[in-house]
């Protein structure tokens, strides 16, 4: 068994699981997105015809990579990934 660098084991030693903090995901469920029983993104597309929903999407992607230097860098093309996966899926 091999241990995950970011499971808050270091050399063989683990943490209990209680203690281990646990990293957010800013990428795919950031807490501030999901605060509430139904995420922004929902609905957004709820008030939005499939074309308008595109367009936010491509809006969103562009958006992200154009900041890509001077903001979030790796971060910033991950979140521009998850819009273009979003985008592939309607």
């Amino acid at each position: 068994m091999q241990l995950d660098p970011d499971d808050g084991c270091k050399d063989g030693v683990c943490s209990v699981p209680w203690l281990i903090e646990k990293k957010e995901d800013l990428i795919n469920s950031p807490a501030h997105y999901a605060s509430t029983s139904i995420e922004c993104i929902d609905a957004i597309k709820a008030q939005l015809s499939e074309e308008e929903f595109k367009g936010y999407l491509k809006g969103n992607i562009v958006k992200y990579i154009w900041r890509e230097k001077q903001k979030g860098q790796k971060e910033s093309l991950k979140k521009a990934k998850w819009y273009l996966d979003r985008l592939l899926e309607s």
